[in-house]
């Protein structure tokens, strides 16, 4: 990993997503000055400031490149996971897929609660997870390739219709 990130570098920021860092600035508080990087998020425009000296212990780091962003697509299309019968576990078991910052765990996550869903449908906190975990997967897809988010989910949305067979 980078020790330091310029301006127009494109991150992933672990539970977040990717974004393009729009600036660098210092900030004092508590009567201490820090650095932050300010980074745009393309899927709603939210900006988020994330302290320079934590960044790697956070997990921030480089966007994949096109094409592991492909690599990445194909994998979805042949990844069966298997689901925890309790939701509790798979919860948690989906949170630390998340949370790692790994395209292909988050990926895993997306296909398999989107399969869930066309199947059976969620609950209200997995649906919240699962629009989560699209950001973040399709944020990082749509940066790397340079697409739209709408090219990047409607790829997705096709490969999981052809794995539930509707």
């Amino acid at each position: 990993m980078k020790s330091v990130y310029k301006v127009g570098e494109k991150l992933l920021y672990p539970m977040h997503g990717a974004g393009i860092v729009e600036s660098i600035e210092e900030q004092e508080l508590m009567g201490e000055k820090k650095t932050y990087y300010v980074l745009k998020m393309p899927m709603d425009g939210m900006k988020v400031k994330i302290p320079v000296d934590n960044a790697k212990t956070i997990g921030v780091r480089d966007i994949i490149g096109t094409d592991e962003a492909c690599a990445v697509m194909d994998y979805i299309k042949t990844y069966h996971g298997v689901f925890n019968s309790n939701w509790n576990k798979r919860y948690r078991e989906n949170i630390a897929h998340i949370k790692s910052g790994d395209v292909y765990e988050v990926a895993g996550v997306v296909k398999m609660l989107m399969c869930r869903d066309k199947e059976r449908g969620l609950s209200s906190g997995e649906r919240k997870m699962l629009t989560s975990a699209k950001q973040i997967l399709i944020s990082e897809i749509m940066l790397s390739r340079d697409v739209s988010i709408m090219v990047v989910e409607t790829e997705l949305e096709g490969i999981i219709k052809k794995s539930v067979n509707l």
